[in-house]
């Protein structure tokens, strides 16, 4: 993810979001930052790269202008996971959906990202 701000992506991935930090390496002014779901740490990380570039973050800025999550995370049970990040005040552009084949709901992770969480119905 091309994150504003690495320690407020590590807060809202981690205290909002509930993936656990794994690998945090100093870069210099920046530093490698990871994380994992909690109950599969061996499994895919998310790496909250800085969006230092003006390349970056125009990119990141035009999918925001046009409603596009930069990413999407499969759930189980959508009405739940919504219930509970509105439980912990994370901001939804869109409430959960039917869209065909699935129920998909878009948020904002609050570093300049959208993100879309989706059921396959």
């Amino acid at each position: 993810m091309l994150v504003d701000d690495q320690d407020r992506a590590l807060a809202f991935y981690t205290e909002k979001l509930g993936f656990v930090k794994k690998t945090e390496i100093p870069l210099g002014e920046h530093r490698w930052l990871t994380v994992v779901a909690p109950d599969e740490q061996s499994g895919p990380e998310i790496v909250l790269e800085p969006a230092g570039i003006p390349e970056a973050r125009t990119y990141r800025e035009a999918l925001v202008r046009m409603g596009i999550p930069y990413t999407a995370f499969q759930v189980d049970d959508i009405q739940h996971v919504y219930s509970t990040l509105v439980e912990r005040e994370v901001k939804f552009t869109m409430p959960p959906a039917n869209a065909g084949a699935v129920t998909i709901a878009i948020l904002d992770d609050t570093c300049g990202n959208l993100i879309q969480i989706f059921q396959v119905n």
